[in-house]
């Protein structure tokens, strides 16, 4: 919730301090209630809305000054667009190949002449002393 309040230039914001109180807006809910004749007449003797309070004050119907000035919408860009997973080529899912049904006895046959080409530990005669 925020208070739309006129305040004194010379206060800071964060004195609490304000002239009146013209009303509140939700912006979770988009509720706007504002005293309209109220706002009519401070602007009318010099007051300057912000660029939010402007277009909540033109959105209600409250007639702005010709000396404030709209914003103008910013044009928008993306920082890295090719970083954007739209934009990214379409990753391919890892393909497992299919193994022969007779690869498994194929895989024993290789590893026991591997384990017979081993060169085989000879035993020392051991030494009575």
């Amino acid at each position: 919730m925020f208070r739309v309040v006129v305040q004194d230039s010379r206060w800071a914001p964060t004195s609490g301090k304000f002239v009146a109180m013209l009303g509140s807006y939700d912006p979770h809910a988009k509720t706007v209630s504002i005293k309209k004749d109220r706002a009519q007449f401070y602007l009318d003797h010099g007051a300057q809305p912000s660029e939010r309070v402007a277009r909540l004050f033109t959105a209600e119907g409250v007639k702005m000054p010709d000396w404030v000035t709209k914003a103008v919408p910013k044009e928008r860009t993306i920082r890295n667009p090719e970083k954007l997973r739209k934009n990214r080529p379409a990753e391919e899912a890892p393909v497992e190949e299919a193994a022969p049904a007779e690869a498994p006895a194929a895989e024993a046959e290789t590893e026991a002449p591997a384990e017979e080409a081993a060169p085989a530990e000879t035993e020392a005669p051991k030494e009575e002393a």
